[in-house]
């Protein structure tokens, strides 16, 4: 689907000294699409000083173009394990000021849904630690997605978020939820094959009660992302991208602040989606944390992309491959989302 061309364009020198037509976004997503703090921490920090990738499109891979860094103000990090970015926080600060970080702590341990992923102690104490070095208003937690199995029902499933909270809360502001969506056939597939289920309207009032409930010792924002269906008056509609939040956060920075202005929403993701506009820099089919419910990885394919990028690690792209047809400069520059 062709995206509005709001976001500046212009020209980037590339690795082989060509100048070719790029995209300049103000907010990058880092990554929706994959999981880059854990897996791709340190060619993202050399893409950084580069200042470009070339974006691969994950529905036709033959199709890239580039985005340029120059114009960036801000970023949102989205991740499961972002320790291994923290070595690089201090070359991150001295590039862009403005960045936080979604961060998805879940516990499915005892179920194996997300076979790679550290220890549930070790997530906890990473969220800790990068809440202490940023401030708790730039590290969300994410319980996503909600989902039950024969094994794991809504009881349990609250029993472990309760553990979770109890330990993190003094560490952030807001929970951010979502219930599993198996209208993606690769999801519906994985959840016949793995025995997970989205939980019934019954199931979710009590999940909702339940979380409520919890929160009268947290004391954080609850809030629900990409669902239409209203929660009531304790539960808000999240933006992820969050203009908000990146007010509070940017330090007076004028540019960002006009950009917030007329950023509007982003008009690739789903309906009920309240994210503002930004350009999600990952690549489908590299993320390694094996989740069984992912919509945007194969596994296999996953495995062998991350061995393609460890045979070219600083290349324009994750899986270092120099193939697709990218645009020139005086050529049309075609947004693809």
């Amino acid at each position: 689907m062709s995206a509005e061309r709001s976001d500046p364009k212009g020209y980037v020198i590339t690795d082989e000294g060509d100048e070719v037509s790029a995209v300049c976004p103000v907010i990058i997503s880092v990554s929706r699409s994959t999981d880059i703090p854990a897996y791709y921490a340190e060619w993202f920090v050399h893409r950084l000083s580069k200042g470009y990738i070339r974006w691969v499109n994950s529905f036709n891979p033959n199709l890239l173009y580039y985005v340029s860094f120059e114009k960036t103000r801000a970023i949102v990090f989205w991740s499961k394990n972002p320790k291994p970015l923290f070595p690089y926080l201090d070359t991150l600060d001295s590039v862009v000021s403005t960045y936080y970080f979604q961060y998805t702590l879940n516990d499915y341990e005892k179920e194996g849904f997300e076979p790679s992923v550290p220890s549930l102690d070790d997530r906890i104490a990473t969220f800790i630690a990068l809440a202490q070095r940023l401030g708790k208003n730039r590290v969300i937690w994410r319980f996503d997605p909600v989902l039950l199995s024969p094994s794991l029902d809504m009881k349990t499933l609250l029993t472990r978020i309760a553990y979770i909270g109890d330990r993190i809360s003094p560490y952030t502001e807001k929970l951010v939820f979502s219930f599993v969506d198996t209208s993606y056939a690769k999801v519906k597939r994985q959840a016949d094959n793995y025995f997970f289920r989205t939980p019934t309207f019954e199931e979710k009032e009590e999940f909702i009660k339940g979380l409520i409930y919890l929160n009268q010792r947290w004391h954080l924002v609850l809030a629900s992302c990409a669902d239409g269906t209203s929660y009531g008056t304790e539960i808000e509609h999240n933006s992820c991208i969050d203009a908000v939040l990146l007010r509070r956060i940017c330090r007076d920075d004028e540019v960002l602040l006009r950009y917030l202005d007329k950023a509007g929403k982003d008009p690739g993701q789903r309906p009920a989606c309240r994210c503002i506009r930004s350009k999600d820099i990952g690549q489908y089919d590299t993320c390694l944390h094996g989740c069984v419910y992912c919509y945007a990885t194969h596994h296999e394919k996953a495995k062998l992309n991350a061995l393609k990028h460890t045979a070219q690690p600083w290349n324009d792209t994750i899986t270092g491959e120099k193939c697709g047809n990218t645009v020139r400069v005086n050529s049309d520059l075609r947004f693809f989302i």
